[in-house]
């Protein structure tokens, strides 16, 4: 099998269209790496200066009151990970900035998607992309007529006759080919490693082998599944024909058709609807019981009670901080039983896409692709829980503040000192590791490796049962 496999090779390199193209993807996979590494390196950048200039400006904050503090808020970055430079996941389109104030929950902006006319549905040209779309088809013009040419060309009999079985022929075919993707895979991997060595954690290193494993897989199927077809149809135009079209099943329609479908089983509230239902909550109660005036007597009661005081303005606190405290904790179980909810509804129409990689493969290579380079949907809601948790530590600090600080009820000119507003800690978003995230894609991994043993199954049946030759 090894010489037929050195021999594979000696013809690949004897054709100079497969050597122009294997040097055309390998310098593009190169320079788009490269160039996507620089512009996220910008995107970092950019936040950094961002971020050090709110920082600023609530160290340089002149005595203020802390609720018109809270109102002024401040702002939560996503920081990209390095390899957002190969695969953006859904970056783009969710944004990368959200706005922490007191009294609500913002949605994060500034998305990329929002702001430029150069994001089609495909995305930016990342090395994701070329993976993903470009060199499986690649693969495939190389693959669709290796057994039908050596069949057609009588090579296929001269091989058989030396000792050759049948099943180490097709085998050689697609190991010799599937290697041209684990070299153009390798060629990315190793821009990575060379430009960004001082960054690389072992949480970073780790999702690297992982990502190339994952690509490394689906070119596999992608060979076996061409070289299976040309097996069977034994027809370099039919095999080349049936496999374009799995391809653009696999890549354009079913990911749609999918997406839909599980938009249907589980349906997400309008954006309008769901801001109408949490400011009900917020008003009337969570169980329509417990209207907010109803609320505000039993706080202004208990604080009373507790100071042992007959009226606010004899409380030795200020009763307003209290108040906006107690509605913050408040709208904080209004967000956890909405957004939670919500949260719930993503992750079941993400857990119906990740099994329709059952019928089609190319779902969870996005799914791992994303997923390994920490940019799916999972990462994005680990930043909202993350900024969230910030925010009501934040927004109770001023509360607190005003409460608590020396200021009486009613004294709506009282302010914080500047050395207060400069002790109030800045958000700094952790990048979670994979092995936090690992449970949510054993699924996509059983599954490429399903297809893996069904096609290897299914090739090895078909070249014992193909001797007519």
């Amino acid at each position: 099998m090894i010489n037929i496999l050195v021999n594979e090779w000696k013809g690949f390199f004897r054709n100079k269209l497969f050597v122009f193209l294997s040097l055309f993807f390998l310098i593009s996979l190169c320079v788009v790496t490269f160039f996507g590494i620089i512009q996220n390196e910008k995107q970092l950048e950019e936040q950094k200066i961002a971020q050090e200039h709110i920082r600023l400006q609530w160290d340089q904050m002149e005595p203020s009151n802390p609720h018109s503090a809270a109102h002024f808020g401040s702002y939560a970055f996503k920081s990209t990970s390095i390899l957002n430079s190969i695969d953006e996941g859904i970056n783009a389109v969710t944004g990368n900035v959200l706005r922490l104030e007191g009294h609500k929950q913002n949605d994060v902006v500034f998305s990329e998607a929002s702001q430029s006319l150069l994001i089609s549905k495909f995305g930016k040209l990342k090395p994701a992309l070329i993976f993903q779309f470009i060199i499986p088809l690649f693969l495939i013009f190389f693959s669709f007529n290796s057994y039908t040419s050596e069949r057609s060309n009588g090579r296929l009999k001269l091989l058989l006759i030396q000792g050759a079985s049948l099943r180490q022929i097709v085998f050689s075919k697609v190991f010799s080919i599937w290697v041209i993707g684990i070299v153009l895979l390798l060629a990315s991997i190793i821009v990575q490693f060379v430009f960004n060595s001082t960054e690389l954690s072992s949480d970073t290193f780790l999702r690297l082998i992982l990502l190339l494993f994952t690509y490394a897989i689906y070119f596999f199927i992608i060979v076996t599944l061409t070289v299976l077809l040309s097996v069977i149809f034994k027809n370099s135009t039919a095999a080349l024909s049936v496999t374009i079209l799995i391809w653009v099943i696999w890549t354009i329609f079913l990911p749609s058709i999918i997406g839909k479908t599980a938009e249907e089983i589980s349906p997400l509230p309008t954006r309008i609807d769901f801001k109408e239902s949490m400011a009900s909550d917020r008003s009337k109660g969570i169980d329509g019981h417990n209207p907010r005036g109803d609320r505000r007597q039993a706080l202004e009661k208990a604080t009373l009670e507790k100071y042992n005081v007959e009226k606010l303005k004899d409380l030795p606190i200020n009763f307003s901080g209290i108040l906006m405290q107690e509605d913050e904790e408040y709208g904080n179980k209004v967000w956890d039983k909405h957004f939670g909810s919500l949260y719930d509804q993503l992750k079941s129409q993400k857990n119906i896409y990740q099994i329709s990689g059952f019928v089609n493969p190319f779902i969870s290579l996005q799914n791992l692709s994303m997923g390994t380079s920490g940019t799916d949907m999972y990462h994005h809601l680990d930043f909202l829980s993350q900024a969230e948790k910030y925010r009501r530590v934040f927004i109770k600090s001023l509360n607190d503040e005003y409460a608590f600080g020396g200021s009486k009820t009613g004294q709506r000119g009282w302010k914080a000192s500047n050395e207060f507003f400069r002790s109030v800690k800045e958000f700094q978003y952790q990048n979670p590791t994979f092995s936090s995230f690992y449970s949510k894609y054993i699924i996509d991994f059983l599954i490429l490796l399903f297809w893996v043993s069904m096609l290897v199954i299914f090739l090895s049946f078909s070249s014992r049962k193909t001797l007519d030759i």
